[in-house]
C-alpha cells in the first residue's frame, strides 16, 4: 500500500459499542463519529482492529439494532474513497458479509501482514495469541464454528441477543481492573508472541488492540508492539506517516 502525501494511516480499535447500556454507548457513539469526521482530511486509511461492538451478530436477514451513527459513517468514509479495514475482535466475531456488502469494508478473521512504504505490519485483535489463555483458545475454537454459529442463529433474535449480552458482560467483569497494568514483558501475553514470531521473521510494527493498555513496547532489533488501547477509558489511537507510528490520544 503507497502512503500519500501529507496522510496518515489511522489504527484504533476496541470501541466496544453496546456497552455498559444504551445511554453511555450512545455518548461514546458520537464521540467517535467526530473523531472519524475530524480525521477525514488526513486519512489515507482506517484500521479498526477489532472489538468495534461489544457484542455483534448477523441473522441472516436481520442485524442488530442500533449504532446507526457509526455505520453511517463508516458508509460515508468509504463512499468518499477512503479505505478501511476492520479485524474481528472476540466480541464481534460472527459477521457475515454486512460490512463487505453494505459498507464496502473488508472483514479478516485472523491476523494480517501489510508493508507500508518500506516498514512491514502485523496486524490482528490480539485474542488467542501468545502463550497461555488454553480455556479462551477452546472457546475462540466453538465460537467461530460453523455448526454453533448456525444453532445460535435458529434462537429468535431477542432471545439469542440477550444471551449474548449477558456473557459479554461476565466477560468484562472476569476482565475487572486487570487491563490497567502491565504484568511485565516476560508475563505480557503479546509481548512474548511478537517475540517468538521475530524468530522467524521480521516485521517493523505489531499492532494489536484486545489489551485496552495503550502501548509502544521496543521489542528490539528496529521492532516495535503497539496496543492501541481502547474507547472506553483511554480513548486512543495510532497513526503511520510513512515514516513514525506514533501513539495519540483523542481529548477532544
Amino acid at each position: 500500500m503507497n502512503q500519500q502525501a501529507n496522510k496518515c494511516i489511522y489504527f484504533l480499535s476496541d470501541f466496544h459499542l453496546g456497552a455498559p447500556n444504551y445511554e453511555q454507548s450512545l455518548v461514546r457513539e458520537k464521540k467517535i463519529v467526530a473523531f472519524l469526521e475530524h480525521i477525514r482530511p488526513t486519512a489515507s486509511a482506517i484500521f479498526i482492529v477489532g472489538d468495534l461492538f461489544d457484542f455483534w451478530y448477523e441473522y441472516q436477514t436481520v442485524v442488530p439494532k442500533g449504532y446507526t451513527r457509526i455505520l453511517g459513517k463508516l458508509a460515508e468514509l468509504t463512499d468518499s474513497g477512503i479505505p478501511i479495514h476492520f479485524f474481528v475482535g472476540n466480541h464481534d466475531m460472527w459477521m457475515s458479509g454486512y460490512f463487505e456488502k453494505e459498507l464496502n469494508i473488508p472483514v479478516y478473521y485472523h491476523p494480517q501482514t501489510f508493508t507500508f512504504g518500506n516498514k512491514q505490519f502485523f496486524i490482528g485483535h490480539g485474542d488467542g495469541l501468545g502463550p497461555g489463555d488454553a480455556g479462551f483458545k477452546m472457546l475462540k475454537k466453538i465460537f467461530r464454528n460453523r455448526f454453533c454459529q448456525w444453532a445460535f442463529g435458529q434462537m429468535h433474535p431477542s432471545i439469542g441477543m440477550g444471551v449474548a449480552n449477558y456473557f459479554s458482560r461476565k466477560s468484562r467483569q472476569k476482565t475487572g481492573s486487570s487491563d490497567e497494568v502491565f504484568l511485565g514483558a516476560d508475563k505480557e501475553w503479546l509481548i512474548l508472541f511478537c517475540q517468538e514470531t521475530l524468530q522467524k521473521q521480521h516485521f517493523d510494527y505489531f499492532v494489536f488492540g484486545h489489551r485496552h493498555l495503550p502501548m509502544d513496547f521496543d521489542l528490539g532489533n528496529n521492532s516495535r508492539y503497539i496496543n492501541l488501547g481502547d474507547w472506553i477509558v483511554n480513548f486512543t489511537y495510532a497513526t503511520f506517516d510513512g515514516t513514525h507510528m506514533q501513539l495519540h490520544k483523542w481529548q477532544h
